[in-house]
């Protein structure tokens, strides 16, 4: 009888998720935010953590790796030394969801090697995630459309709502701008901090669109209904935000103007994820997702920025040792 190999590697591949809103930023119920989510095909954050002799790091976001292993070993008392790759990086404050990610694959790596078992939102505890929203940690374990139930009076993240499965025919064309980042970090703080107050009908208006209009269009595959709803909430959440954003919605102006055409070539659901620069529409199959992308290709190029057709994916990260 042969004993198993101890493990000593573990490759992680976590998913980039969009954030589609907010259905509550009143608070006047006694809890604050309430997050809408997408788990993402691609990009990913693709990340290999061996034993070795001494800690190295290699691959994009080293300075950002470093802090994460760093606090993680700390958190969990390991005493090992680690050689972390990162392959692949979902691009960095794009409103993509890549901290949150980065941080769940080197702590789950982590976790593997070292054989303890802790869930998504441990690990994001002990990396500092899920400060407002839970969309990241749940697009990490089980992928798909998601909701969150917000903060509320004890220090945890919020409760996931709803996590269903997104239509498979459906496809999201994002738009992005390497040239800005989404506020993040201290900046992204001060600017919570910072909005005006959230009149408490637009928080109803918004709960009522996600309830009955963006939920149940997603489940009957009525990507009408659906997208009419994002659109209503991007623009309710989109005018609130503006204040921290120059005025605008958008981070990027360019990314709002090609959206626009977006939407009179037919797309629907047309927004910002996050504190952006990163906009997204939605189509209902490859062949108009394709289509889209030929008409609007030219015209991105010309304003210096990226097309991407992207699928939802209804599963979580992949984690395999070796």
């Amino acid at each position: 009888m042969h004993e198993a190999s101890p493990v000593t590697g573990c490759r992680v591949s976590a998913p980039a998720r969009l954030h589609l809103g907010f259905l509550d930023l009143n608070g006047g119920l006694g809890r604050r935010y309430g997050s809408i989510g997408l788990a993402l095909d691609q990009p990913s954050t693709d990340v290999i953590v061996s034993r070795t002799e001494a800690t190295t790091v290699s691959g994009p976001e080293q300075d950002r790796v470093r802090t994460l292993v760093e606090r993680t070993t700390a958190a969990l008392a390991l005493t090992g030394h680690y050689k972390v790759e990162v392959e692949r990086a979902i691009p960095a404050h794009a409103g993509l969801g890549s901290g949150t990610q980065l941080a769940l694959a080197i702590g789950f790596a982590l976790m593997r090697l070292e054989g303890l078992s802790l869930t998504p939102q441990q690990v994001g505890d002990l990396a500092g995630r899920g400060a407002r929203s839970a969309i990241g940690m749940a697009a990490f374990e089980g992928g798909g459309f998601i909701v969150d139930g917000g903060r509320g009076a004890f220090d945890q993240p919020p409760p996931v709502l709803i996590q269903t499965p997104f239509p498979e025919d459906w496809r999201a064309l994002l738009v992005l701008d390497s040239r800005n980042q989404g506020a993040h970090g201290d900046r992204e703080a001060q600017a919570f901090s910072a909005l005006p107050p959230f009149p408490e009908t637009l928080a109803d208006r918004l709960c009522r669109l996600v309830l009955m209009q963006l939920v149940p269009g997603l489940k009957e595959a009525d990507i009408a209904a659906f997208g009419a709803a994002l659109t209503q909430i991007q623009g309710i959440v989109g005018g609130h935000f503006a204040a921290a954003q120059g005025g605008s919605p958008w981070t990027s102006p360019a990314v709002g103007e090609l959206l626009k055409r977006a939407a009179e070539l037919g797309a629907t659901g047309i927004g910002q994820t996050s504190w952006g620069p990163t906009g997204f529409a939605f189509v209902p199959s490859p062949d108009v997702a394709d289509r889209l992308y030929h008409s609007l290709v030219e015209d991105a190029k010309a304003r210096g920025l990226e097309l991407a057709v992207v699928r939802g994916r209804n599963a979580g990260a992949t984690i395999a040792t070796f």
